[in-house]
């Protein structure tokens, strides 16, 4: 970790040294090899001194990162705005009329997409004014691929009410989704399962995961959940209350 602070503990310990020092403009590099030497050792027991430095350093480093990685995502998020928000495709609930936008990349293996699925279905419901919209971004290997035709598919075959009915019931199936069991979870749901499980392999829903997963590659997304709220992306999991606040944000700007 220290070799990633060392220019500004350099500067730090040639502060230390006092004013004469500091405004001395040295070269090291025409230090000879006792004067490097010398100003190494003088580094060395000032952080020993002041070991401090060294967490505050670490500290101001990683709010400026954090910094840099928001302003990143923000101009991400405007650059690929159609595609994220208004792609025709992908199923949008809540209120198709809100003020706020919350858009999930969501995989139905992941752990932590389950764990999300209650707090973003409350958020959605008990706020009533957000528009929801998910993109089915599978990453978790074959069964989620599977789940995730299978969803797309009944929304392709079925309409938006029927998917909605499907991605509820598949972020928390707990068995092997070959066909076998999709359509027997369709059949549960009052669907007809045979032209849903048709469709899974087809051109269509190639077309629209080879879209999220690229839209995701430009958006530098590779973990779920992912959220963009409003004009903030939000990588991995946030407890209700911190999406309720993300939320609040975007509207009083």
């Amino acid at each position: 970790m220290i070799r990633h602070f060392a220019p500004a503990l350099t500067a730090l310990a040639l502060l230390s040294a006092g004013p004469a020092a500091a405004q001395s403009g040295l070269d090291f590099s025409q230090m000879s090899a006792a004067e490097r030497e010398a100003f190494r050792a003088e580094v060395r027991a000032y952080l020993l001194e002041n070991p401090q430095v060294i967490f505050e350093a670490a500290r101001v480093y990683e709010e400026q990162q954090a910094q840099a990685q928001a302003e990143n995502d923000n101009t991400l998020v405007k650059v690929n705005a159609d595609a994220i928000f208004d792609d025709g495709r992908s199923w949008v609930g809540g209120n198709p009329d809100g003020d706020v936008t919350v858009v999930e990349f969501m995989d139905y293996r992941c752990g932590y997409c389950r764990k999300a699925f209650e707090e973003v279905k409350e958020l959605i419901e008990s706020d009533g004014n957000i528009r929801f919209i998910v993109k089915e971004f599978p990453i978790l290997g074959p069964d989620s691929v599977a789940s995730s035709r299978f969803a797309i598919a009944t929304r392709q075959v079925a309409g938006q009410d029927a998917y909605e009915q499907v991605h509820d019931a598949l972020m928390s199936f707990k068995g092997t989704p070959d066909k076998v069991s999709l359509g027997r979870l369709g059949s549960s749901l009052g669907l007809d399962p045979e032209p849903i499980l048709a469709a899974m392999d087809g051109e269509a829903v190639n077309e629209e995961l080879n879209a999220n997963h690229a839209l995701a590659q430009r958006l530098q997304i590779n973990g779920t959940p992912t959220f963009v709220m409003g004009e903030q992306m939000v990588r991995g999991y946030v407890p209700l209350a911190g999406m309720r606040q993300i939320v609040e944000e975007e509207r009083t700007e």
